[in-house]
């Protein structure tokens, strides 16, 4: 998209260049701020600074902890702990105004399980309950006995988890980290990184849309699903690309009793309230990438793909009415569905920070934290993302996350 004239960085070298400044992005720049309190200079770019198409916006906004890899299990706990205390953790730099107040719905997630499936879903409750989850696994007529409105009759049972997830204000978090950030001296910009300068394997310097040039010390790829295009200005390859993920909002005739979970459906899709509303989408399809522009609708995937979905699982979603439609892209890892976090083992000022594959939002915390560390301190102090690492890309070594909606 063409970049306005605005005003440019206040200075000719920054110790980080963060490309992207969403949840990622500014949640890299509020942890180096938290950390180094002005001791680095910190610039964040942000192509679209309405974020109107960035994914943080266009997000379904949810948290779980139902992950079939222990490592993204320990990455929400550490971001429910952050959405719990955000409002606290902000208050500082809210010295006018109330701090944001993400407005956390802990409804939970309930996985259908087909009956094949069981065994292995027995398995990562146990995993998830070992890591301290509160994840239960309900057979048949468990699940029959707590969501009555639910058709079991082709399930083999479901995972839920009742507390510690559910959904929660993404601009919210977004807004606080960046206010955050620039309270501890990040400086951001609307502009667009065109190219990158590499000189003996490290990149030395950032090209903006509107012809200025910035020297930096590290550069921070947070570009979201445009992740490979900053790679490839450094010269390097990462297999992430956009994929196309259609939300829609509609009411039903039918209200749904009692505390409705965010239901995953066998079929992929998933069915949450939104208010008096219910919010629903499915697993991106098979027919990415997608161009980085291309947010264009499909409105027949809800009468094709999801109503029937809906209705064979909720039979009383038999009358329902969209009220509001979205398409988002996910920055999908299309080795093994996981973030790639950390350098370059060559170009070794590039750091990542990508690939999340539709769980960002809810992993910006840690990650933001990791990124973190990794600068400033040359190792992971709290969490090891070391499996998140870039060198399994090249090895073809996939680190997989089987459970991706």
């Amino acid at each position: 998209m063409p970049i306005p004239s605005y005003a440019p960085p206040s200075k000719s070298s920054y110790d980080v260049v963060v490309v992207g400044g969403a949840a990622v992005g500014s949640s890299v720049a509020y942890w180096l701020g938290e950390e180094t309190r002005r001791r680095l200079s910190v610039l964040v770019v942000e192509r679209d600074s309405s974020y109107e198409f960035s994914s943080t916006a266009l997000s379904t906004s949810a948290i779980r902890q139902q992950y079939s890899n222990p490592i993204n299990v320990r990455i929400s706990q550490f971001g429910v702990e952050m959405i719990r205390s955000f409002q606290d953790r902000m208050a500082p730099y809210f010295p006018d105004e109330p701090a944001p107040n993400l407005g956390f719905k802990e409804y939970g997630y309930l996985y259908c399980c087909s009956p094949e499936g069981v065994e292995a879903a027995r398995a990562r409750v146990d995993m998830q309950r070992d890591l301290g989850a509160h994840t239960v696994f309900l057979d048949q007529g468990g699940l029959k006995a707590q969501f009555p409105w639910l058709n079991v009759d082709d399930l083999g049972g479901g995972s839920w988890g009742a507390e510690a997830e559910g959904w929660f204000d993404s601009m919210g978090l977004l807004n606080g980290f960046k206010r955050a950030a620039r309270a501890l001296g990040a400086e951001y910009i609307d502009n667009a990184v065109t190219g990158l300068g590499v000189v003996g394997g490290r990149v030395t310097s950032v090209r903006l849309s509107t012809g200025e040039t910035v020297f930096c010390g590290t550069l921070v790829n947070a570009a979201g699903p445009r992740a490979q295009q900053v790679a490839a200005m450094a010269g390097l390859s990462i297999p992430v690309a956009p994929f196309k993920r259609y939300s829609f909002v509609f009411a039903s005739a039918t209200p749904i009793p009692g505390r409705m979970p965010n239901v995953i459906d066998l079929s992929g899709t998933f069915v949450r309230p939104e208010g008096p509303l219910f919010l629903t989408g499915n697993t991106p399809g098979d027919d990415g990438p997608a161009d980085y522009d291309d947010f264009g609708p499909r409105p027949q995937e809800f009468d094709d793909a999801i109503w029937p979905a809906l209705y064979h699982r909720i039979p009383g979603f038999d009358a329902l009415k969209v009220q509001q439609a979205w398409t988002g892209h996910y920055e999908m890892n299309m080795l093994d569905h996981n973030g790639i976090v950390g350098f370059h083992p060559e170009v070794g000022n590039f750091m990542f920070a990508n690939g999340f594959s539709g769980h960002g939002l809810q992993q910006s915390p840690a990650t933001g934290r990791a990124v973190m560390e990794l600068i400033v301190h040359g190792g992971f102090r709290t969490l090891d993302l070391t499996p998140f690492a870039y060198e399994r890309i090249p090895a073809n070594r996939p680190f997989m996350e089987e459970a991706v909606i």
